[in-house]
This record gives structure tokens, C-alpha cells and sequence, in this order.
């Protein structure tokens, strides 16, 4: 569908316009309720470089432990928190709301949109993350920080190896920040799919936005197991149920599987968005346009697909068959290949192009000279007789660092100062940065390079004192001083930032002479981004011809004529525009809703389980409200968007941003299901698990049990379908009838989940289904709310296809769970 360009208005009037639609409310208050995307971006991307600051001098603390052999200056129990939370802090704390911020703030700026499709979701995930993260840090004050390693490695996390709430604390503290990462990848997901500019088809779009696509489908798919395992660890911790204990038919491999199916993809999930910007400066430094376009896009559908076999990559030398071995080290090396046809595409760009040593440039070429060493020694520990060698040494530290800080820090280095003036509005002051960069440069390299060789003598990762190998001390002595130069960089590196925005000189538009759209706006950039959105006739253009055009209103959607924040949503294929979407100002509900889930998580830590319970009810509550305002209100006529072009507003169209949401989030939520079922058939093939006591269920009962739960389901997912007030109060109750029939079954049929780690794992399932249940039940008795209050019509659906999709989702994943439960009765 072609969009005819609007006739031009005068630009000043459109800004103000916009301003006072799109802006924060003022005063500390409005920092609080602010949903836009470029607010919360950076404020992502600040709160990580914090984190990253403490998680920094964690790192000090550790190289000064190790510089001398006797390390007198932590006991081992403080390091053990330290180096744990160093790990913790870096992975879950930095690296990924790093990512997150990066492509919340930038992601509407390429895409030629004005925000992201779910703001309030964008502020909940930024107010879980930043609450998670303090629960952690207070825990290290305290002295009751996490202690068994950034990855809780059973049976040393278990109750009785790690008593007391230290475990708890990374248990919860972590899930709890992990909502804002699954947050983070449905509003990517939704954004690229379905808000790019008319006429940007997919094939077409930047290529740091095919690279967040890989990303959010991977948080997508690889969170939920990390999720799942610590779900059941702090079940098994509180409540007894044996999911990892051996003496109970657990197994300890169960976690490793459940943490690496996340920890491996986690590696690529941190590359994918530096790759992207490494995509975006190298042609714009080199004044040309990328090479091999095509080849980067099947490179990084290679890389979304590969990540996800390569698990058992960190699991060589648990005694794993050999076929099984040959497999992943086979994977491992095949990994390389999508990695190293991005790595030519770049180095072939800079070889056609005319390279510029700007700063960014700097820092691209400390990614080349680190990430690549990185990359090598990875293929090296693919290889399963060097990986016997050096698995869990000091080798293996000095690989992560020279993966995530090669393949991420100076990415995100080049990326702050290539989009800092469209931050500031400033350009830098010369000399500081060159000078970090050196600086930087050195420390790494004085810091980790050596720890390989100390690593290939046989040091051990983890350890904080080495009385009995004085061939260690000069090396360590070494690593640690380059460390303290390291830092010495970073602090430069954040100097210049600071001086950029506090003394550089104003800057011109687009001083990078960008083609993208992302410069294509004032500098620096405004609350709404763009005063009219970008259409066909924009993005064959340089940012410095489109950037006028769209300022007068010569685009789609222009100004704020009806006083609410709009933006344009398309298909998902050719980006044809398909209907108006009506945001959500600014609020405070995200903050009292993650304020909630976050007392839930403190009455966890305390051991208050019955309050815990009690907490969640003003969560209920809070989503209800939620819910509430995305109810049809207001003016629902057709928006012109263009001339001759009118379109519906989201309320009344039938594939909505919502759905698209929704599909996402089941995505996630259908992954969370397939890691408890491979943990059903992980203890029930695979474990040579002790026998399980002779089950009390009577089979006659059960079947009739799952049968009423199963026909009721059934029921509920037909009557969906007839969009009526009877049919949601029929589902209501069909719903009801098939919960109560499940919790007939689990207190009278099931047995003790605390005896056996087959019946807990039951229980978990039947949880698992339950919880679904109940929320089908709240989401029908939602939609019956809404034809009370007339709010669902023949022109408006409400939360009729949403309850329809999670119920269709519900009754699925409950006649799995019955036929893998009845298949695991008939196997023992």
C-alpha cells in the first residue's frame, strides 16, 4: 500500500504539539510515572553501567585475593560471595539490561516509530530489574550474598550444603530480574515485528534490528529453562521436594541441563546486539554500505538456532556418552562458522570502504583484535580431549572475558560514542577517549591474556588461595596489576562520557553523516523521535534529506492533532499499515505492581510462605487495574493517517499489538512447560534414579479426575469461539469446575511430592497447569466484565482473543501434561 507524503505544516507548532503530549510530567514524580522508551533506554543503560562499576570492584577484590599465594586479605567464605556475585552482577546485573536499554532506546529511533508497543511493560521490566538487583547487593552488605558460584551448581546450592537464605537470594533475586529480561523481549519481539515504517519490509530493515530479533527470540526460548530450574531448586529448598537430590530420585545433572540450556545461548544473547552495532558504525565510519547483507541475516538465524545445541558444551567431563560428545563438540565447532561470515562481512566492508579513525573506530578495532583470540580459544575447548585438559582452570576465565568483554564491553564502548551526541545534543572533547581506549586496551590484555597460560599450568578457577604452586604467584601478580590499569581505563572511558555531556560544544545534526534513520530527528532527540513517521519516499533517503521533510510533517500520523500518543502499526512481512495504536501515558502502576511482586520475593527470602501467598493478592489486584485501562474508551472513529488513507484504531482491529504480545509471551510460557517435561523424561529415562515407592493413586479415580479437567477445557476452549456474554460465563465456570477437579486430584490421588523426585516433579506439573487454569478462569471473568460494562461490541473485541488464545493455550499444555504423566506411569 502506497502512502501518499502529507502536505507541510509549519514544524515549530508540530513540536509543541508533541512535547506536550509525549513528555514526562515534571519533578521527580514524572522520572517515577515516565513510560517513554527513550527515558527508560537510559535509564537502563545508566542503572547497568552502575552495576557494572560494583560489579567492577568485586572484580579488584578478587585480583587482589589472588596476587599473592597466601591471599590474607579475603577469607574464604567473603570470596566465595564475591567472585560469586562478581559473576552474577556481570551476567544478569550489566551485560543483559545493558542489551535491553540499547535496543529500547534505539530500536523506535531506526524503525521510524515513536516508542515501543508496550511502555507500561517497558517501566514494569525496568522497576523488577533495578528492585532484583538491590535485593542482591543488600544481601552482599549483609554478609548473606549467593556463595556457590554465578551458577548454582547443585548439590553445593541445596539446603543442606548451603543453608540459611544465601542461595534464596540468587534464587529469587535473579527470577525476579529475569521478568524484566522476558519483558524486555516481548516488547523487542512486538516493536520490530509489526511497528517499522510503512514500506520497511523485513528484508529491508537496519540490520541491528534483525539482530535484536535473533536476541529476543532467544531470551524467548532460552530464559524459561533457567526459570523452570530455579523454580524447582527453591522448591526443593523450602518445601523438600527432591527434584535434584540423588537419595531421593533427583539427579544434581538436572540443574546443570536446566542452567546451561539457558547459560549457552546466554553467550550469543550478549554478542547478537554488539554484532548489531559493529553492522551499523563499520559503513558509516568507512563511508559505504555493509557487505553481504544477506549473508549476515542467515548468519544470524545460524547463530539463533546453533546457540541452542551447544549446551552440553560446559558439560564434557560429567561423563556424558560419547556419541553424545561427539555431537556437541561438533556443534561447538559449527558454531564459529555463522560467527566468522560476520566477521568478513565486516572486515570485507572496511577493505571496500574509505575507514575514518574516529573514536567508535577504536573501539571496533579493539573488538577485532580481542573477541577473535576469544573466539579461537573457544574452538579449542570445543574439542573434547583439550577440554578434559582445562575444563574448570583458569584457561576457561580468561575465554569468557575475552568473549564478553571483546565480544560486548568494546561493542558497547563504540556504541556509546557514536550515539552520545544524539543523547547529549554535544559533541566530545578530544583525548580522553583515544587515551581510555589505549589504556583499556592494555589492562585487558595484561590481565587476561596471562591468566591462559596460568590456566594451561593447571591453576583452578575459583580458588582464593594457592600455598603449594609458588608457579603461580608471578603471573597472578602480573594479572592483577594490569587489572588495576584496566580499571584505570573504564574510569577514562567514563570521564569522557561526562565531559561530553557537561562541557562539549553543541553539536550539528546527524554529524556522523548517517544514513539511518535514527539521526533522521533533532538532536538531541526529542520524547515522540519523529514529528511525522517515515514513509516509502524516507527511507531511500540520507538521514540529513529525510530529516527536514518528516520535521514539517510531511509523513505519516503527523503531530498529536487528538491529544494522545499514537503510532502507526504494520504487518509483520511488507510493513503495510494496518492500524493506529493508542499508548498509555505516563503512570505509576508499573512501579506498584513490580513493588508487589517484589514484597512476594521478600516474604519468600524470610520464609514467610503464607504472607508470601497473602502478597500476591494485591498483584491481582494490580494486573486487574492493568487490564483495566487497556479497556476501549474515547474516541474510536478511524484516524487519517495520510491523505486518502484512513485506518482503525487498535480497539477496533482484529490483529492487534496485544495478540501479537500475547503469541510472544506463550512462546516463553510454552518453553517454561517443555523444561519441566524434559525434566519429567530426564529423571524418568535418562537418572538411574532410586526406585520410587509404590504409588497410592487409584488409577480409576485419576483417569476419571483427568477426564472431567480435560472435557471442562475442552468446553471452555469451544465456547470462546461464540464471542458472547453466555459463552464467557460458561467458560468461567467450565474453567472453575476443571480447577476444583485438579485440586480434588493433588490433595486425594497424588502422592507425597517430598518423598520422590517423580512425585514432585508431578506436583510441579500439575502446579504448572493449575496456575493456568486459574488464570483462564480471571481472564474469562474479565471478558464477562467487559460485556457488563459494554465494553465488547461488534466493532470492539476487548479481551475476547486474548482469553480465546491463552485458553486454546491452557487446554493444550493440560491434555500434554496428562498424556506425559499417564506415559511416565506406564514407563515405571
Amino acid at each position: 500500500m502506497h502512502v501518499a507524503p502529507a502536505p507541510a505544516q509549519r514544524a515549530l507548532a508540530l513540536h509543541r504539539d508533541l512535547t506536550r503530549v509525549w513528555r514526562n510530567d515534571r519533578g521527580l514524580w514524572g522520572q517515577i510515572t515516565a513510560v517513554n522508551h527513550t527515558t527508560l533506554g537510559l535509564r537502563f543503560m545508566g542503572t547497568a553501567l552502575v552495576f557494572f562499576a560494583i560489579g567492577g570492584i568485586l572484580s579488584m577484590l578478587i585480583r587482589a585475593q589472588l596476587a599473592t599465594h597466601q591471599g590474607a586479605f579475603l577469607d574464604t567464605a567473603l570470596y566465595n560471595q564475591i567472585f560469586t556475585m562478581h559473576g552474577s552482577i556481570m551476567m544478569f546485573l550489566f551485560a543483559i539490561p545493558m542489551l535491553e536499554g540499547l535496543g529500547i532506546w534505539l530500536l523506535p529511533k531506526l524503525l521510524g516509530t515513536r516508542d515501543m508497543a508496550f511502555p507500561r511493560l517497558t517501566a514494569l521490566g525496568y522497576w523488577c530489574y533495578l528492585f532484583g538487583g538491590l535485593i542482591m547487593l543488600t544481601a552482599l552488605l549483609f554478609g548473606v550474598a549467593p556463595h556457590d558460584g554465578w551458577f548454582m551448581y547443585t548439590p553445593l546450592s541445596d539446603a543442606t550444603h548451603s543453608p540459611g537464605i544465601n542461595a534464596d537470594v540468587w534464587l529469587l533475586g535473579v527470577t525476579f530480574v529475569e521478568i524484566s529480561a522476558v519483558a524486555a523481549a516481548v516488547e523487542i519481539t512486538v516493536t520490530i515485528l509489526r511497528q517499522r515504517a510503512p514500506g520497511m519490509k523485513l528484508t529491508e530493515m537496519p540490520l541491528f534490528a534483525w539482530y535484536m530479533l535473533g536476541t529476543s527470540a532467544m531470551m524467548l526460548v532460552g530464559f524459561p529453562p533457567l526459570i523452570a530450574g530455579s523454580v524447582l531448586l527453591e522448591l526443593e529448598r523450602a518445601f523438600g521436594w527432591p527434584f535434584f537430590d540423588p537419595t531421593r530420585g533427583g539427579d544434581p545433572l538436572l540443574w546443570q541441563h536446566l542452567f546451561w540450556l539457558f547459560g549457552h545461548p546466554e553467550v550469543y544473547i550478549i554478542f547478537l546486539p554488539a554484532a548489531g552495532v559493529m553492522s551499523m558504525i563499520i559503513p558509516v565510519m568507512c563511508r559505504t554500505t555493509i557487505l553481504g547483507y544477506g549473508a549476515i541475516v542467515a548468519a544470524i538465524l545460524a547463530l539463533v538456532f546453533l546457540s541452542f545445541g551447544l549446551w552440553v558444551h560446559h558439560m564434557f567431563t560429567v561423563g556424558i556418552p560419547h556419541m553424545a560428545l561427539a555431537f556437541f563438540s561438533a556443534a561447538s565447532v559449527l558454531v564459529a562458522v555463522p560467527t566468522a561470515v560476520q566477521v568478513f562481512a565486516w572486515i570485507g566492508t572496511m577493505w571496500k570502504g574509505h575507514p575514518q579513525l574516529h573514536l567508535p573506530m577504536y573501539h571496533i578495532c579493539g573488538f577485532f583484535l580481542t573477541f577473535v583470540m576469544g573466539g579461537l580459544t573457544g574452538v579449542m575447548l570445543a574439542i573434547v580431549p583439550f577440554n578434559w585438559q582445562a575444563h574448570d582452570t583458569a584457561f576457561v576465565t580468561a575465554h569468557l572475558h575475552y568473549v564478553l568483554i571483546g565480544g560486548f564491553v568494546f561493542p558497547m564502548m563504540a556504541a556509546a560514542t557514536y550515539w552520545l551526541p544524539l543523547i547529549t545534543g554535544k559533541a566530545r572533547i578530544r583525548g580522553v577517549g583515544e587515551a581510555a581506549f589505549w589504556v583499556i586496551l592494555l589492562g585487558f590484555h595484561g590481565t587476561f591474556f596471562i591468566m591462559h597460560l596460568t590456566g594451561l599450568m593447571g591453576m583452578p578457577r575459583r580458588i582464593d588461595v594457592y600455598p603449594d604452586n609458588p608457579e603461580w604467584v608471578w603471573l597472578n601478580l602480573t594479572s592483577s596489576i594490569f587489572s588495576f590499569v584496566l580499571t584505570i581505563g573504564f574510569a577514562m572511558f567514563v570521564l569522557d562520557l561526562i565531559l561530553q555531556a557537561t562541557l562539549g560544544q553543541r553539536t550539528r545534526r546527524d554529524p556522523w553523516d548517517a544514513p539511518t534513520l535514527d539521526w533522521a530527528m533533532p538532536v538531541p532527540s526529542p520524547s515522540y523521535n519523529f514529528a511525522s513517521l517515515p514513509i516509502s519516499r524516507h527511507l531511500g533517503q540520507s538521514a540529513r534529506d529525510a530529516v527536514l521533510s518528516l520535521a514539517r510533517g510531511e509523513g505519516a500520523l503527523a503531530g498529536a492533532a487528538r491529544g494522545r500518543r499514537e503510532l502507526l502499526v504494520t504487518s509483520v512481512g511488507v510493513a503495510r499499515p494496518h492500524h493506529v495504536a493508542i499508548l498509555p501515558g505516563n503512570t505509576a502502576l508499573p512501579l506498584y505492581l513490580s513493588a508487589s511482586i517484589g514484597v512476594f520475593v521478600l516474604m519468600m527470602l524470610a520464609g514467610q510462605y503464607r504472607l508470601a501467598a497473602l502478597a500476591l493478592v494485591p498483584v491481582g489486584a494490580l494486573i486487574w487495574v492493568w487490564a483495566r485501562g487497556m479497556a476501549p474508551a474515547g474516541d474510536l472513529r478511524a484516524v487519517e493517517v495520510a491523505p486518502n488513507l484512513n485506518l482503525p484504531v487498535h480497539h477496533c482491529a482484529q490483529h492487534s499489538l496485544a495478540r501479537t504480545g500475547l503469541a510472544a509471551v506463550l512462546v516463553a510460557d510454552g518453553t517454561l512447560f517443555v523444561s519441566l517435561l524434559f525434566g519429567v523424561a530426564f529423571l524418568s529415562v535418562v537418572t538411574p534414579a532410586t526406585p520410587p515407592p509404590a504409588a497410592g493413586a487409584d488409577t480409576v479415580t485419576s483417569l476419571v479426575g483427568l477426564g472431567v479437567i480435560g472435557i471442562a477445557l475442552v468446553l471452555a476452549a469451544l465456547v470462546g469461539r461464540l464471542n458472547t456474554r453466555s459463552a464467557a460465563a460458561l467458560g468461567l465456570g467450565a474453567n472453575l469446575l476443571a480447577l476444583a477437579a485438579l485440586l480434588w486430584l493433588a490433595f486425594s490421588q497424588m502422592d507425597d511430592p517430598t518423598a520422590h523426585a517423580r512425585d514432585a516433579l508431578r506436583a510441579a506439573v500439575a502446579g504448572y497447569v493449575g496456575l493456568h487454569m486459574l488464570v483462564a478462569a480471571a481472564m474469562a471473568a474479565f471478558v464477562l466484565d467487559q460485556f457488563r460494562r459494554g465494553e465488547i461490541t461488534p466493532q470492539t473485541q476487548g479481551a475476547l482473543g486474548a482469553w480465546q488464545m491463552w485458553q486454546h493455550f491452557t487446554t493444550a499444555v493440560a491434555l500434554l501434561a496428562a498424556l506425559v504423566l499417564i506415559a511416565q506411569v506406564g514407563v515405571s
